[in-house]
């Protein structure tokens, strides 16, 4: 499943550079791309597993980059 959500408080790229590698470390994510211009995460993970996948993405944008969350 391939879903895309809002990010609240990506100041720069080099931001979202660091947040598209958090995210893709995250275990079961099969795809992530970071847009900074669009303030987007798309996130792609099994569909039996997406939303395990997701609290565990929202755990490590903050720990990527202070202050950043999904929405």
């Amino acid at each position: 499943m391939k879903k895309t959500f809002a990010l609240r408080e990506l100041d720069c790229a080099m931001c979202a550079a660091k947040v598209e590698k958090a995210v893709q470390a995250v275990p079961g994510v099969q795809s992530a791309t970071v847009n900074f211009v669009l303030q987007k995460l798309t996130l792609e993970a099994d569909d039996a597993a997406f939303d395990e996948v997701l609290a565990r993405v929202r755990k490590a944008v903050p720990r990527a980059e202070r202050g950043c969350e999904v929405l």
